[in-house]
């Protein structure tokens, strides 16, 4: 299994550029090469002094590792390829940091975030899964780790029947920046 740690290795050997970049480097952790879109679409946004990222998938150099539905083997009868909410909410941290990286092509400094005000995650569900919130809590905590309390945000955390590429995770996120 591969973890965001590894997902983000190499992406850049220089030195981290902000304290933000830092901590994610004490975590083990560095921002990725913004992933190319999937779609008509640009990976983030600005609109006053907020970012608005597009859904980020779990792109780990440039592939996803896992698709399928999220589902604990306990419900459901799918014989379709499946993903452990464990698995998920790791992927979940992935999102979260190719997130990140969507911010800071736009911005340019992520020491500039001043909030992370929301964070919406999708979890492709088998269809008795109910264990959403703690798959995207992989996004939560890992912000909650960055940004201490300015990591803190509102947030949906939403079961769907099918992601793009059948991803098992996708995850979008508002950040206030000056």
């Amino acid at each position: 299994m591969t973890t965001p740690a590894e997902a983000t290795v190499g992406a850049d050997s220089t030195a981290p550029a902000s304290a933000v970049e830092q901590r994610l480097a004490e975590l083990g952790l560095t921002l990725p090469a913004v992933a190319a879109p999937v779609a008509a679409y640009v990976p983030a946004i600005v609109s006053g002094n907020h970012v608005y990222t597009s859904g980020q998938l779990p792109f780990i150099n440039g592939k996803l590792e896992a698709t399928g539905k999220v589902s604990s083997g306990e419900e459901g009868l799918s014989d379709e390829p499946t993903v452990s909410p464990e698995d998920a909410q790791r992927y979940a941290a992935v999102c979260a940091v190719n997130a990140l990286a969507a911010v800071k092509s736009v911005i340019g400094d992520l020491d500039r975030i001043t909030r992370i005000v929301k964070v919406v995650g999708f979890v492709a569900s088998d269809t008795s899964f109910t264990g959403q919130p703690g798959v995207i809590n992989g996004a939560s905590e890992l912000l909650g780790r960055v940004f201490g309390d300015k990591g803190q945000h509102a947030r949906s955390a939403v079961g769907v029947a099918v992601l793009p590429l059948d991803s098992p995770v996708e995850v979008e996120l508002i950040a206030e920046f000056s």
